[in-house]
């Protein structure tokens, strides 16, 4: 029988290297951000009111049969929130919380993100309420393909555009694609970014937020006269994204001194060999109990006085009740939602200088979009290409997101969602009202 709402919100969070968050309605953050940046921009409240609701949201049941010989039904989600620059994109994320509420907040920060970086997108997300840590590779595959022949028809590389999140991988990925592939009878790699590299997948794919990550913290030390080599990082999160941004800093000289996975964070004031840590990690599949380090607990991870903390793991994670003890002068956000509005305010008033998700972890988003060029041409980049071209796009989404903070003089979270805000009611206008 499938697990209830309520006892999902119980379980541990999946790879987030914290205990389960307390759940509240993201989407009433969003709507938050938006009045925010509404307030400086004064809209017409007729171009701002169709920002408040996604412009579709779909519910499926996923029916399966598990290894056991018993049927399960899963629920699954499919939200798109604004389709105005472009198809949407967003990740596939199955994990136990998955609920409505995280799927339609997820999918408008793929918008912002899309605007600010400036790709033909728009805003979705999806994913299926289950723990793919209890499943086996059978099971998932089972989810995988139930849930897109269930949304077969709202998805398309013209439509809607799958990828990786929590909880799913480039192998997830090629099940979708061969499952949409298989009923459309054509091959059809476009439908999916995050795909392996010999079904049509980018190089740089999978490093791409964490790479991403790199270059922002780079560009905002350089804005506040420091350098990324020898500056200490905490990295919270040791998934696909904190490990990848851990495994960069640390090859471009950044200190990394704590990193955490669901088990605990490990700690080194003079800096975490990085390359030994990774592979004891591959090894055990734990952090805790590496070699000369000091195991600390989540919590005691995000207060490390360093000169970054980069929160790498799951939503709503540094809160009012922990805001006040955040030692880093700059906060740089992989994960999506890791600081809630009330923290926001905190850290403001206390001269932490936070780089939004909605930016710093757009990297992801940039090379799905050049995968996805490359599936429609037929014609791939090589890897230092892919790169390159990441790069130009981050560099020149920090400056415009910047100069958008020193223009009216706001914090760098309401500057970025001014810019995404404009953008996209910019689009809207311009194509104006279907009638």
């Amino acid at each position: 029988m499938a697990t209830t709402m309520a006892s999902r919100r119980q379980q541990s969070a999946f790879k987030s290297g914290t205990p389960a968050r307390v759940h509240r309605n993201p989407f009433d953050d969003v709507l938050e951000q938006i009045d925010r940046a509404a307030a400086v921009l004064h809209p017409d409240p007729d171009s701002l009111e169709p920002l408040r609701h996604p412009r579709r949201q779909v519910v499926v049941s996923v029916p399966v049969m598990m290894d056991d010989g018993h049927l399960r039904i899963f629920e699954g989600y499919r939200v798109v929130y604004d389709n105005s620059r472009g198809p949407g994109k967003g990740g596939i994320r199955y994990h136990p919380e998955v609920n409505l509420d995280d799927c339609k907040a997820l999918a408008a920060w793929m918008a912002w993100k899309c605007a600010i970086v400036d790709v033909p997108f728009g805003g979705a997300k999806g994913g299926v309420a289950c723990d793919p840590l209890k499943l086996s590779d059978g099971e998932v595959e089972r989810i995988t393909r139930r849930y897109i022949s269930e949304i077969f028809d709202l998805i398309g590389p013209t439509v809607d555009i799958p990828a990786p999140d929590v909880g799913t991988s480039p192998k997830v990925m090629a099940w979708v694609m061969d499952t949409f592939s298989m009923k459309k009878g054509y091959v059809e790699p476009g439908v999916v970014t995050g795909k392996p590299i010999p079904l049509g997948g980018s190089g740089g794919r999978l490093e791409a937020t964490g790479r991403g990550l790199l270059f922002i913290m780079r560009e905002t030390l350089k804005r506040v006269d420091r350098e990324l080599a020898g500056s200490s990082v905490a990295i919270q999160g040791f998934g696909n994204v904190g490990s990848n941004a851990a495994r960069l800093l640390h090859a471009a000289g950044a200190k990394v001194v704590a990193v955490s996975d669901v088990g605990g964070a490990i700690y080194d004031p003079r800096g975490l060999d990085l390359p030994r840590v990774s592979a004891y990690y591959r090894e055990t599949g734990r952090l805790c109990g590496f070699p000369g380090t000091r195991k600390l607990d989540n919590a005691a991870l995000l207060h490390l006085d360093v000169d970054v903390l980069l929160p790498a793991a799951m939503e709503d994670q540094i809160t009012r009740d922990n805001a006040g003890e955040i030692q880093a002068r700059i906060i740089v956000e992989g994960a999506n939602g890791p600081t809630t509005p009330d923290a926001d305010e905190i850290l403001a008033r206390r001269g932490v200088l936070v780089v939004p998700d909605i930016l710093a972890n757009a990297g992801g988003v940039v090379v799905s979009y050049f995968e996805w060029v490359q599936d429609r041409y037929g014609y791939f980049w090589k890897e230092a290409e892919v790169n390159e071209r990441l790069e130009e796009k981050m560099v020149a989404a920090f400056d415009a997101v910047w100069n958008t903070r020193e223009r009216f003089e706001v914090d760098a979270r309401t500057a970025a969602y001014i810019l995404a805000v404009d953008r996209i009611m910019e689009a809207r206008k311009l194509r104006g009202l279907y009638a």
